[in-house]
């Protein structure tokens, strides 16, 4: 299993490019998996049904499943978040998995840099960031491709993708820090 981020402000592309970039994997023959970070309080249940009600009445999780999926949601419950380590070990095993957010983590990204959005590029001050996919042309050293040219991004991801047991030794040294 390999590791690899997409780094960038909000509005950069990177839910757009990866909704792009998943398929073209997919028809490479890639089993790819997706561990999004988001910044805010979010809820994947609807109010009122039954495995609401159930995490509502104080379950720390809860499995939801039908012939078609299966979803799991824990409960933290005032419990600490868990890394990204956590996280990864959580997975069933795939070729890939792609991390959208995480910015601080030991895994290597490829920053998302859109020039309308105004704002500054992340990978002169973030050493983790290893690839550039941009729709301008920005001087750096970093391997980078145009934002909409998919299959030279899937090149750059395949390319500065870690494995997964290097990501995680990571982890574990900067939690022994």
């Amino acid at each position: 299993m390999k590791v690899i981020g997409l780094a960038g402000w909000s509005g950069a592309g990177k839910t757009t490019l990866l909704a792009r970039l998943i398929p073209l994997l997919i028809g490479q023959g890639l089993r790819v998996s997706v561990i999004k970070y988001a910044h805010h309080k979010f809820d994947v249940d609807v109010p009122g049904k039954d495995s609401w009600r159930h995490r509502e009445a104080g379950a720390e999780e809860v499995l939801v499943a039908s012939g078609t999926r299966w979803a799991l949601m824990h409960e933290l419950r005032g419990a600490n978040e868990p890394s990204l380590a956590e996280l990864l070990a959580k997975l069933s095993p795939v070729d890939l998995v792609v991390i959208e957010g995480y910015r601080a983590g030991p895994h290597r990204r490829i920053e998302v840099h859109r020039i309308a959005n105004g704002k500054p590029l992340l990978f002169p001050d973030d050493p983790g960031i290893v690839g550039l996919a941009s729709d301008g042309n920005v001087e750096t050293a970093l391997p980078r491709a145009h934002l909409d040219d998919i299959a030279a991004i899937a090149t750059l991801v395949l390319r500065l993708a870690m494995p997964l047991a290097d990501v995680l030794a990571l982890s574990s040294e900067s939690a022994a820090r």
